[in-house]
């Protein structure tokens, strides 16, 4: 038999966990019972038997609903140690997936109201993540997301905010959401004074539209990397202008079958954009609803798409080259992904080999 290595133990970077996503199933039912929160049966009945609901967003109303069960787990989020929890329970399973540096995306503007306010509310959040950074050892940063449903001037305030905030925490800059629904060009101020404040320009695109949305996210955004782009594999000249460019794609291969994206994880374009040169950072999106998290990835690149350790290790490397870590724990992760890759293998089908 061929002998692989273990992908949990496999040094990584993860740069596409939303925040709300990336709470336990148990945490949120505990939450739910504690704030007397009504969830939607669709949610209950799949979390209490150990499985993700049942989901589509290849049409607005699959994604209407999808949003409608995010929304209902986000507002069982009440008070800062509700985030305190949820922020060191996703340090702990990124930690048990090899995870070494964490970025987690998050709209604050959907905490305020019940956390004091915009400001209050990301200072909370940066106190967690610091606390948790502490406390696991785990690097952790905050990715500032805007959402693309709402004006473009909110996107501005909130870029400013996370500038205001680039040194305590904050390092990048994305938009989040429906991208069938507001067009990139419309949130170009955002971005641009996000970037001139330091930050990474982090957008989603080429998700649930096509190349397009890439193309737009790098000429109207300056993107630096795109949330998801697997629709790029479409259009040969947009993934040499992405290999050539050095922007890093962050595929989330769970969340695009689980959201109609592809209908089989061999689906997935995974080999395309590796071949093409395309830098990637696997990521587990939103494991709350989707089901599975991070080593889970990179074990659908082994089963589905034939990745040896090899190459696997080479997807660790890009993602910890994509962060925003600082060099110093770079160069420790890509060192520690060299001694993964030479340390002896288990025989495939053990315990070793799952995710």
């Amino acid at each position: 038999m061929e002998r692989v290595r273990d992908v949990s133990e496999l040094p990584k970077a993860h740069l596409h966990l939303h925040f709300t996503g990336s709470m336990r199933p148990t945490t949120l039912l505990e939450l739910a019972d504690k704030y007397g929160v009504r969830l939607p049966e669709a949610l209950t009945d799949a979390l209490t038997r150990g499985e993700s609901p049942k989901l589509r967003a290849t049409d607005e109303r699959g994604w209407f609903r999808f949003q409608r069960l995010y929304d209902a787990a986000r507002s069982c989020l009440r008070q800062p140690e509700d985030i305190q929890r949820l922020v060191r329970e996703a340090a702990e399973e990124d930690l048990r997936d090899g995870s070494g540096w964490l970025e987690i995306q998050v709209d604050p503007t959907s905490y305020a109201p019940r956390l004091g306010g915009l400001i209050p509310a990301l200072e909370v959040i940066l106190d967690a993540v610091g606390t948790a950074a502490r406390d696991t050892g785990l690097g952790m940063r905050v990715l500032v997301a805007a959402n693309r449903m709402k004006h473009p001037l909110d996107a501005r305030t909130l870029a400013r905010l996370a500038v205001r905030y680039a040194d305590q925490g904050v390092v990048g800059f994305g938009l989040s959401n429906d991208e069938r629904r507001g067009m990139a060009r419309d949130f170009d101020r955002a971005f641009h004074i996000a970037r001139e404040g330091g930050l990474l320009s982090a957008p989603h695109g080429g998700e649930l539209t096509g190349p397009a949305s890439v193309r737009d996210c790098l000429d109207d955004l300056d993107a630096h990397r795109i949330g998801h782009g697997v629709r790029a594999a479409e259009d040969p000249r947009l993934l040499k202008r992405l290999a050539d460019r050095g922007v890093t794609c962050e595929v989330c291969p769970a969340s695009n079958v689980a959201l109609g994206v592809y209908e089989k994880p061999e689906d997935v374009p995974l080999r395309t954009l590796f071949e093409a040169g395309v830098p990637m950072a696997l990521g587990a999106d939103d494991p709350l609803l989707f089901g599975s998290r991070l080593a889970a990835q990179y074990e659908i690149a082994r089963q589905y798409h034939g990745f040896s350790d090899a190459e696997l290790a080479e997807l660790a490397r890009q993602s910890v080259r994509a962060s925003a870590a600082p060099e110093e724990t770079k160069k420790k992760l890509l060192a520690d992904v060299d001694d993964w890759l030479v340390r002896p293998a288990a025989r495939s089908g053990s315990t070793a080999d799952t995710a």
